[in-house]
């Protein structure tokens, strides 16, 4: 079985309304409990806004820390779930229901080896 990263491309600006957002974590909750059914389970979890990011490059012999993304985008990486399938179809059904669960684009991407 390979491992699939399935991102959460998420649009910069305010996030939906609470009654929206609650309707959505359940959504994905109920996603989850699928993925964990099926035994394609690994791992998922949001995260903060880009604001919160730091970027850590090295420089020669130093590390130079940046706040915030290393990019100017209007999109970011709000989310990641990463689940076992047999082949790319497979992942991209689970990618399909990730957005209906998210209401949010998801890019499926398999890792190497």
């Amino acid at each position: 079985m390979t491992q699939y990263l399935l991102s959460v491309v998420q649009p910069v600006g305010a996030p939906p309304a609470p009654e929206a957002m609650a309707r959505i974590g359940a959504d994905v909750q109920a996603f989850h409990e699928e993925l964990r059914a099926a035994g394609a389970w690994v791992f998922a979890g949001g995260l903060h806004g880009p604001e919160s990011a730091t970027v850590v490059r090295a420089a020669g012999d130093e590390v130079v820390l940046t706040d915030g993304p290393w990019i100017e985008a209007k999109e970011h990486l709000g989310g990641l779930c990463i689940i076992t399938a047999p082949d790319l179809d497979a992942a991209l059904e689970w990618g399909r229901k990730a957005s209906a669960a998210t209401t949010l684009p998801i890019e499926v991407r398999p890792f190497r080896g």
